[in-house]
């Protein structure tokens, strides 16, 4: 749609007026939600991806079942000393790759 101009998503955010003030690490989670805003800005700015908002949620009602629980026992594995050491190894990388800005060591509780 746009030959020879940026189209990265930063660029197609501020193109198509998608705020994305709050985008300050790249996350698949966060860049998927800012895509599908761009994607709705691009595609005439419609408001959600369903022509009829109350039928789509009505059809998702009645057609969502109560999945069945699997019969025995859940059988727990836990990391071996090795790989919780190459765990750790790893997020030293990443924290050191990326200035102390990881996300994972927000989401670990105490030691």
């Amino acid at each position: 749609m746009h030959p020879g101009q940026r189209n990265g998503l930063d660029a197609l955010c501020k193109r198509y007026s998608v705020d994305n003030s709050h985008r300050d690490l790249h996350g698949a989670l966060l860049d998927a939600d800012l895509l599908l805003e761009v994607y709705l800005a691009m595609t005439g700015g419609q408001g959600a991806l369903t022509l009829d908002e109350a039928a789509a949620a009505t059809e998702a009602r009645t057609s969502a079942r109560k999945a069945t629980r699997p019969r025995g026992t859940l059988v727990v594995i836990r990391a071996t000393d090795a790989e919780l050491a190459a765990h750790e190894s790893r997020l030293a990388a990443l924290d050191k790759a990326s200035g102390g800005r990881t996300a994972w060591r927000n989401l670990e509780g105490p030691a």
